[in-house]
């Protein structure tokens, strides 16, 4: 099984040491941003970096993010070694650009409505939420944007697409209430999230790593149904086939990432 990465840092672009460090850290992978993390005076200068920055062969994925609609970024980002480009406020399929491999970002109203139709183009491999631009746009509030959450996930599943991550959680101060979020936003499907800032990662591995109880149950079940197809297992639980999906993510998460206690 292919399993996604948990952590997703974003590091701007302007900053090379930064984005060293980033590589560095414990995320699972790094977002290199030319788009909100970069001032309108350095663009240039981010998108000059990126040559050097891709030069060596990195152990994790890195992405970069994109401006919307900036041909100069497109050019830019064109025949590096990306795990992929993160492409921000796309509303329909159109919006898509030809690149072999884009994480669509949805942003807005009209792009939550078509974002089952972005999720299947054949080069969208990834789809996130993006919660900052849209509740301005609609005046949600926190507990407002879980259609909008629900409905990407969704999106994403339908399409073939991983369980898409969280967006970011913009206090870095504010640990416990990140931790809350990330409950939140697993409880509705998601896979991972984004951060910010290196003090945010711990926290979301935390809230999305399988606990060892969850991986022992996780086995027993993927055990008892290649066995016997059904019955009881850990717990009293009745497992069938319906349960297999889930039982091997779990298993696969902790395999390639570990588990909590």
């Amino acid at each position: 099984m292919n399993v996604p990465p948990l952590t997703w840092l974003f590091v701007p672009a302007d900053r090379p040491d930064r984005v060293e460090k980033a590589v560095a850290s414990r995320a699972h992978a790094v977002i290199v941003d030319l788009e909100d993390g970069v001032p309108a005076a350095a663009k240039a200068e981010a998108r000059a970096n990126l040559g050097d920055l891709f030069r060596a062969v990195r152990e994790k994925p890195v992405f970069v993010r994109v401006n919307s609609g900036s041909d100069d970024d497109l050019a830019a980002v064109a025949g590096l070694p990306l795990a992929g480009v993160f492409v921000p406020k796309v509303e329909r399929a159109a919006d898509v650009p030809a690149l072999p491999s884009v994480h669509a970002m949805v942003e807005t109203a009209r792009g939550v409505e078509a974002v089952f139709e972005i999720a299947s183009h054949p080069v969208v491999h990834g789809l996130s939420l993006g919660e900052a631009d849209l509740r301005s746009q609609t005046g949600a509030l926190e507990e407002g944007l879980d259609f909008a959450r629900s409905r990407v996930v969704n999106a994403a599943v339908a399409a073939g697409l991983p369980r898409p991550p969280q967006s970011v959680y913009m206090n870095v101060r504010d640990l416990e209430g990140l931790a809350v979020s990330c409950r939140r936003g697993r409880a509705l499907g998601h896979l991972g999230r984004c951060a910010i800032h290196p003090d945010q990662l711990e926290v979301i591995e935390r809230a999305y790593l399988p606990t060892a109880q969850e991986v022992e149950l996780a086995r027993a079940t993927v055990e008892k149904l290649e066995t016997a197809g059904v019955g009881e297992v850990v717990g009293g639980t009745f497992v069938d086939p319906a349960l297999a999906g889930s039982a091997r993510t779990t298993l696969a998460l902790a395999d390639a990432y570990g588990m909590v206690e």
